[in-house]
């Protein structure tokens, strides 16, 4: 589940890096089975696939579908993280930080534009399970909830670089979040590669202009 930036928080130990990369093993594994096979796949064949048992697929899941949700989560996490980083001027400060909507621009296009060959792997994953979750439920499930609790980890970022009222915030919040879900969504369904100018990272800029223009104002600048 993303959460917000945390600026000084301590390396996790050896015990929850172990825990992560099994999660993110098995979030691959399940993704590229569910984009192979859809609905068909089983918890069992992901388990096998990914060298674990069963049991231990439960400890980490509670069912085959929310093994996708640490593969989707890291591009909202890592996107959030960037946002705020530039949006406050990274090394100099706030004071040379960029309007909001330029930095959530920004962030979107950097954020879709695959930085090495495993990220570019892990776009056409979520593209293959973008294309089969109209038959799954239970997979689109998992998909709006990763969205949602992305628009909650934005929410506080925006309210700290704005100085908005809570209400605008929101807003921005579900305008940004929502222009990178549609931008994914609508490249996902056509077979325009991730660099082309249908791209992911090209639809999202655009998204992101679009949807955040009627909030001009208030993310024009860092706040107060």
């Amino acid at each position: 589940m993303p959460t917000a930036p945390r600026p000084s928080a301590a390396r996790p130990s050896l015990t929850e890096r172990r825990k992560a990369a099994t999660q993110q093993e098995i979030a691959r594994t399940a993704a590229a089975l569910f984009a192979e096979r859809g609905a068909a796949v089983t918890a069992e064949e992901i388990a096998r696939a990914s060298g674990v048992a069963l049991r231990t697929f439960y400890r980490y899941f509670r069912t085959k579908e929310d093994a996708v949700a640490p593969l989707l989560a890291v591009g909202v996490r890592d996107w959030i993280d960037d946002l705020a980083a530039q949006a406050e001027g990274g090394d100099g400060g706030g004071a040379d930080a960029p309007p909001v909507r330029e930095a959530l621009e920004r962030a979107a296009r950097r954020a879709l534009t695959p930085a090495d060959p495993p990220a570019t792997e892990a776009l056409h994953w979520t593209r293959g399970l973008l294309r089969v979750m109209p038959g799954d439920p239970a997979l689109r499930a998992v998909w709006h909830r990763v969205h949602h609790d992305s628009e909650e980890a934005l929410k506080p970022v925006l309210a700290r670089l704005t100085g908005a009222d809570p209400l605008t915030v929101r807003l921005a919040a579900a305008a940004a979040n929502t222009a990178m879900r549609v931008a994914v969504e609508e490249w996902a369904a056509g077979n325009e590669p991730e660099d082309g100018p249908r791209g992911p990272a090209e639809l999202a800029s655009r998204a992101m202009r679009a949807l955040t223009a009627g909030l001009a104002e208030p993310l024009d600048g860092a706040g107060a």
